[in-house]
């Protein structure tokens, strides 16, 4: 059975079914990891997206209960070169292939990954559809379909991923900190982290208020990752706002990030073909350290790299950058507790290199609650910034509004 890939531009690729059979659309976009197949399947940051892997062998370890990112596949189609045939794992349950059939994701198994993100890279992200069975047409009509659906620029997506109710995420061990996580398409494992550290984690629909989250009286705010296009978010963007108005400390990864950076009055910029993957390099700009981290964005934040610059809420600076292309990959304010980053530190599936920055959010959270009760005294902001040690915590919740 033939199977097509069908992009906006007329380009065509021919392979065979993988997963169901049927028709698809979505904004076609390649991932880079090795590994971690699943969790990209079921990360809600790539709903409306048709992902293809450039990693050549998809689908040795099966498909297992532990690592999905989300109650179900949020890819809208789905690109390998090569399936395993025969997946070999301890955890599998069933093969990828049953997994994306029971889930009734369009897939296409083609020899042609490597020549597809070539294409991607040179001519930019772009509207496809993946056809096979019944939903086969003339390339022409196909073409002419792919064209009338809709694109990823002034898309409005976190509602539609986000939990429709309110639930906690319990601590591990005693509770040390309550947090309040608007989920703009959560992952998973992003609660778990905190949980690890003592967080009980209040994690809120997309559509809750700055009102909303300040009634749970948290210790600290944090923002998920999402899909969608961040200048369509001015719900989250108020609601940010608020929190920074009390001062709150404040987290934020990828579309967190890209919230932080519109409350602070800073645009945002589609990418060319974005960075999805596993081994994106990202330079901590305060110890020159290079961190390789996880990442899933086609949009980002545009700000000043040459120093600090004013926004609404004080002095910010870019934290981090991205050494391929010197996007903006971190935000830090440096006269309120909040900062943000791009990437995704929960590493799930990834590199942990950036793990610390969970343990700085706490930290941040202690650095506030020991000046609410008068452990730490009346501290001076300008001498705090001139003893600053490089670490995020230290230095941005010395400076809390």
């Amino acid at each position: 059975m033939t199977a097509l890939l069908v992009l906006e531009d007329g380009r065509v690729f021919e392979g065979t079914p993988y997963g169901a059979v049927g028709e698809t659309f979505g904004e076609m976009v390649f991932n880079t990891g090795m590994t971690g197949y699943q969790e990209t399947l079921t990360d809600p940051s790539y709903h409306r997206q048709i992902v293809a892997m450039t990693a050549p062998h998809i689908g040795n370890t099966g498909v297992n209960e532990d690592d999905p990112e989300s109650g179900r596949v949020w890819v809208a189609g789905y690109v390998v070169r090569e399936p395993s045939r025969i997946p070999s794992n301890w955890r599998s349950t069933r093969t990828l292939d049953d997994y994306l059939r029971d889930q009734g994701v369009v897939g296409i198994a083609m020899r042609g990954t490597r020549a597809l993100t070539r294409h991607l890279r040179e001519r930019g992200a772009m509207r496809a559809g993946v056809f096979s069975g019944p939903a086969l047409a003339p390339v022409a009509e196909l073409v002419e379909r792919v064209r009338l659906s809709p694109g990823m620029e002034g898309a409005d997506l976190a509602k539609e991923v986000s939990t429709p109710e309110p639930y906690i995420v319990e601590a591990r061990g005693p509770r040390r900190f309550k947090v309040a996580a608007v989920d703009l398409g959560i992952k998973a494992m992003t609660p778990q982290r905190m949980a690890e550290r003592g967080c009980e984690v209040h994690v809120l629909p997309a559509s809750a208020t700055a009102a909303d989250i300040l009634a749970l009286e948290p210790d600290g705010v944090f923002f998920s990752n999402g899909p969608g296009d961040p200048a369509t978010a001015d719900h989250a963007v108020e609601a940010l706002r608020g929190v920074l108005d009390e001062g709150v400390p404040f987290f934020g990864i990828c579309f967190g990030n890209q919230i932080l950076g519109r409350a602070l009055d800073l645009g945002t910029y589609k990418l060319r073909y974005g960075h999805r993957g596993v081994n994106q390099p990202v330079q901590d700009r305060r110890t020159g350290k290079v961190e390789i981290s996880a990442h899933n964005h086609g949009f980002a934040v545009r700000a000043p790299l040459d120093g600090p610059f004013a926004t609404p809420y004080g002095r910010a600076e870019v934290s981090h950058v991205n050494l391929n292309d010197e996007c903006v990959e971190g935000l830090r304010l440096l006269d309120r507790p909040a900062f943000s980053v791009q990437y995704h530190p929960e590493a799930a599936a990834g590199p942990h290199d950036a793990a610390y920055l969970f343990d700085e959010f706490c930290e941040l959270m202690e650095r506030r609650r020991e000046r609410a009760s008068g452990a730490a005294g009346v501290l001076d902001p300008a001498s705090e910034r001139s003893g600053a040690t490089g670490n995020t915590a230290d230095e941005i919740g010395a400076q809390g509004a």
